[in-house]
């Protein structure tokens, strides 16, 4: 539960076990600037909001911000699709989807997070955009944002959550507007990376049934069939696009793909 700070892991596990490997992040503090062993521990016991909070200052040193590659993979596929107006990373974090939003969008670009620690460092980070503190499974926009990104969030929302900020990110489209965000391919029954994650699962269901508050995140309760049923019960029409630059499986698919969400045009 220690690990629970990032929760894209499935389709970031060649760049962490890089990392690991490399002894950049050498165990158990992940840098000299990364947060402790006890940090991690309080982090873990807390809510997520709280968890964050404590975790915010310390971030961006540990490997699991967003990484560089998946940033630079999910720009390239979207660059040709624009240029987009106004833009919104959706639990945007210290802000690191701000470097390959901000190129793309030609009006204003905004982050939204509820954790006060992590939109403190974004705002530090880049103080050209604008940050809203707010639930997003309750987003408080309509028809604001051109082009609208994620990366890495949906672990912390139960599957029955999922309806809830797919609608209200479709309310906080334009016409016209597209929602985009990379998901990891399902890892294979043989890779010791499928049981470490189902452990993962079911050590933090054991957690929130024995702690509160409760840190909701969950590695495989997003798969993408489930994402693709939500997101077109909401009006979307679904697409996606494989990121080949993360490299791809053994039966040559990709490791990961960007799901194209666009709202329905003016008549």
């Amino acid at each position: 539960m220690l690990i629970c700070v990032w929760p894209s892991v499935r389709w970031v596990i060649p760049e962490l076990t890089a990392c690991l490997a490399s002894g950049k992040y050498p165990w158990p503090m992940f840098s000299p600037e990364g947060p402790s062993v006890r940090e991690l521990a309080m982090q873990a016991l807390s809510s997520v909001e709280g968890g964050y909070d404590l975790l915010a200052p310390k971030f961006d040193h540990t490997p699991f911000r967003t990484p560089d590659s998946v940033l630079g993979a999910t720009a390239d596929a979207l660059r040709p699709l624009g240029p987009f107006g106004q833009g919104l990373d959706v639990c945007c974090g210290t802000g690191a989807g701000m470097r390959m939003l901000k190129p793309l969008c030609e009006g204003r670009v905004t982050g939204v997070d509820f954790s006060a620690g992590m939109l403190a460092q974004a705002r530090s980070a880049h103080q050209d955009a604008e940050w809203v503190r707010a639930d997003v499974r309750a987003l408080p926009f309509a028809e604001a944002f051109d082009l609208m990104v994620s990366f890495g969030a949906f672990g912390h929302l139960l599957p029955a959550e999922r309806p809830a900020l797919f609608a209200g990110v479709y309310r906080a489209l334009r016409p016209g507007g597209l929602f985009a965000f990379p998901i990891g391919a399902p890892q294979p029954i043989t890779s010791g990376w499928y049981w470490a994650l189902l452990g993962f699962d079911l050590g933090m269901w054991v957690r929130n049934a024995l702690w509160r508050p409760p840190f909701v995140m969950y590695y495989r309760t997003c798969p993408l069939s489930a994402v693709r049923s939500d997101l077109t019960a909401s009006g979307f029409t679904v697409t996606t696009v494989p990121l080949t630059a993360l490299g791809r499986r053994e039966d040559g698919s990709p490791k990961a793909r960007l799901v194209l969400a666009r709202t329905a045009s003016s008549p």
